[in-house]
């Protein structure tokens, strides 16, 4: 899996954030995902933003356990990968399908995520956040998608409660 991948993956599931109180939606109208899908340096077309945003409707809810893998099937549909010799070894190029590529990319980076390093893609521990967050850390023990905002808030939050309890 490439870091890249990660990036348009984490990227992806994160256009949903809740700013000052109300969830946000950066893929929402037309000219917002032209600019995401280009500066992800995908395919801009309306076809790539619909499956876009359903792709990540549905990874979304995936990661959250609120639905099965079952539901990334049109994302994955008619890809193939074809076998090269490349050097001392064989290098694999998948052939992604027109409309949907950077949809069908986010999905299958989730699939490397989900068998490679189990458990490390999750929603944030915050539960007024929207964020998700890969967790690289060797202890696997990173809870939120900011240490600076939804860790310190939450930590705040538990002192305070402490506080009043005693």
């Amino acid at each position: 899996m490439v870091e890249t991948d990660e990036t348009l993956l984490l990227d992806l599931l994160n256009t949903t954030p809740v700013v000052e109180g109300t969830q946000r939606d950066d893929l929402a109208d037309a000219e917002a995902a032209r600019h995401w899908l280009a500066e992800h340096g995908q395919e801009v077309s309306a076809d790539e933003w619909q499956a876009l945003v359903k792709a990540r409707n549905a990874l979304q809810d995936v990661v959250r356990g609120d639905a099965t893998p079952i539901e990334l099937k049109p994302f994955v549909d008619g890809i193939a990968y074809r076998a090269s010799l490349a050097g001392e070894g064989i290098a694999w190029t998948s052939d992604l399908p027109a409309g949907r590529t950077a949809a069908a990319r986010a999905v299958l980076t989730w699939d490397a995520l989900r068998t490679g390093s189990p458990g490390r893609l999750r929603p944030c521990a915050n539960p007024e956040c929207r964020l998700f967050l890969i967790d690289h850390s060797k202890p696997n023990s990173a809870r939120w998608c900011s240490m600076a905002v939804c860790g310190n808030r939450m930590k705040a939050r538990r002192h305070y409660q402490r506080s009043r309890q005693g």
